[in-house]
Formats: structure tokens, C-alpha cells, sequence
């Protein structure tokens, strides 16, 4: 049995407002119907509103439409949309976990996986997080890395990734050492340049004071009073991984991310992060955080594709 259509009237009417809760081209309903799986049909300031999720969609919009006295993006509306389908439209920032010293002012967990990983990385030495693209894992890593260098809890930031992509190699792309490493390296870079800002990074990397390097650079080295991330740990071996954990020095924090679906290593070749998964998760002062599709902070179709992709993998 079809649901019943839910008709809504947003008032008071205002359509600077309704405007920005549209946005261009309808692309924030859009976004809704996406994410709830609804068509929406609106003829002024009412709205008819038609699917399963047809009452959740209506609450979305009044939520958007009071926030839509200021300006309302299509990000504030994915972000919105996440925490909707969490169950905790509108909760306050302070309520969201730890805040952090960045340049984001807005930055907290959107989802209760990553408010639970924030608190994990500060509480503990050594955090992992598990689980799909676009839940955040290295964002907030790099959030919490530069909180710890603000408050001079840590004397430097070393970022880390193995240089294995989709069965490439280093020997097999153009360029110096540099070039070849720098494409492994971009999402880390990206975060900082949003989370510190592009000339105070800059600076930072030309001091030391952040690093960004391979894998294989971790070898014989100690790293005392640093925040050191670890991404991508899924193409590690349990060899490297173990080498990685162990570089872990005086005064340190370390953080490992990864996504056991989408690993690049030979085939047979066995995940570290698999390996430290099993072997770790019992051990005292270690955190483990799994997140799922429900914590995808991108597009909502990012997160019904990995739910179909979920549905169809063979069981362990």
C-alpha cells in the first residue's frame, strides 16, 4: 500500500528565504529527494511531499527553512541531511563532541561514529578507524592533528600513505620522487590547506613541522611528540603495518584509517590493517572505531551505493 501524500505549508512565507531553501535550480530539494528517496512538488510555499519517507522530508525542509535566514549551501544541506537521518536535526555544535582549534569553526561530528572517533584519537594513543570513503576518517584525523599542534601538545605533524593505487607502482609513473609521491599525498594536503588555511600550511611544511611522505620513509625512524596519520592503511602489508606501529615514540599520538572494501595490494597479498584489526582489538590503551554508510558525509547516493555494494559482497 502506496503511503499517503504529506502536504506542507511553510510559514511564515518568505521568499528570500524559500529562495535559499530551494537553492539554484531546486538543487537543495533535489538533494533532499535524493537522500530520502521522495519526489517533492511545490507551488509557492507548499510543498506535496510523496514516498515512504515522505514525513521525514517534510520535517527536513521546516528544519532547512528555518535555517535559510542566512545563507543555506548545498554542503549545509548534505551535512543537514546526515544528521537528520542520524535522528538529531538541529542539535547544537557544543553537543556534537569535542571542538577543535581549526580553521573550521563549524567542525564537529556530524554522526554519532564520529563524534565516538573524535573522542577516541584524544583519549587514546593509538586510534583506528575503519570503514568507507566519505565518513570522515582522515578529515578528522588531520582536524585533530591540528588541534594537538595548536594547543602545543605535539611538536609536529607527519602524515603518511603507502604508494599503492589501483595495481600502480612508483616505478611506473613519470616524474622525480617528488611528482610521484605527490598524487598519493593530495587528500592529505587538501585537508590541511581547508583546516589550517594554504599559506600557514606552506609554511609549516617549508619548517618540518608538517610532514608528508610515503610509507616506506617510516623505516628505522622514532617519532617522538608528534601526531602521525597513517591513511589508506588497507594497502599496507602486516609487515609495514607493524614497522608503522612501532615508529611510535615518547609524547606521540597516532592515528590509522583505512577501508578493508577497497584494498589494492597483490592478489593473496594479506591487508595490515586487517591483520592489526584482529591482533590489536583487544589490547589495552588501543581504540577502534567502525563506521558504516550511515556515517557518509558526501552525497546521499555515495551512501546507498555502498550499501548496495554491501548487500552484494560474498559473507566472510
Amino acid at each position: 500500500m502506496r503511503a499517503k501524500p504529506v502536504e506542507l505549508k511553510l510559514d511564515p512565507v518568505d521568499n528570500q528565504r524559500l529562495a535559499r531553501l530551494c537553492g539554484t535550480l531546486d538543487e537543495n530539494l533535489r538533494q533532499i529527494e535524493s537522500a530520502l528517496d521522495v519526489t517533492i512538488a511545490r507551488r509557492g510555499a507548499r510543498f506535496t511531499l510523496r514516498g515512504e519517507q515522505a514525513q521525514q522530508a517534510a520535517q527536513a525542509l521546516e528544519h532547512f527553512y528555518d535555517r535559510a535566514s542566512g545563507e543555506l549551501s548545498l554542503d549545509d544541506v548534505q551535512l543537514g541531511l546526515t544528521e537528520l537521518l542520524q535522528g538529531k536535526p538541529g542539535v547544537a555544535p557544543t553537543t556534537e563532541g569535542p571542538q577543535l582549534l581549526t580553521r573550521r569553526t563549524d567542525l564537529h561530528g556530524r554522526t554519532p561514529h564520529q563524534i565516538e572517533y573524535l573522542e577516541k584519537i584524544l583519549a587514546h594513543d593509538l586510534t583506528f578507524g575503519i570503514g568507507p570513503a566519505g565518513t570522515g576518517k582522515t578529515y578528522l584525523a588531520v582536524a585533530c592533528a591540528v588541534d594537538a599542534l595548536e594547543r602545543d601538545k605535539v611538536k609536529r605533524i607527519v602524515l603518511v600513505r603507502p604508494a599503492v593505487e589501483a595495481g600502480e607502482r612508483l616505478g611506473f609513473l613519470p616524474g622525480d620522487l617528488a611528482q610521484k609521491v605527490d598524487p598519493y599525498l593530495r587528500p592529505l594536503y587538501d585537508a590541511l590547506f581547508d583546516l589550517a588555511g594554504f599559506e600557514k600550511t606552506g609554511k609549516l611544511l617549508e619548517r618540518g613541522t608538517i610532514e608528508l611522505a610515503p610509507l616506506a620513509y617510516m623505516r628505522g625512524r622514532t617519532l617522538n611528540h608528534a601526531f602521525i596519520i597513517l591513511d589508506e592503511a588497507q594497502n599496507t602489508t602486516p609487515e609495514q603495518m607493524k614497522m608503522f606501529l612501532t615508529r611510535i615514540g615518547f609524547g606521540a599520538k597516532a592515528v590509522v584509517n583505512g577501508d578493508v572494501t577497497q584494498i589494492d595490494l597483490a592478489r593473496g597479498q594479506k591487508s595490515g590493517l586487517i591483520e592489526a584489526r584482529r591482533i590489536l582489538n583487544d589490547v589495552r590503551g588501543i581504540a577502534f572505531t567502525q563506521f558504516g554508510a550511515q556515517d557518509v558525509v558526501r552525497h546521499p547516493l555515495v551512501a546507498r551505493i555502498i550499501d548496495a555494494y554491501e548487500a552484494n559482497s560474498p559473507q566472510e
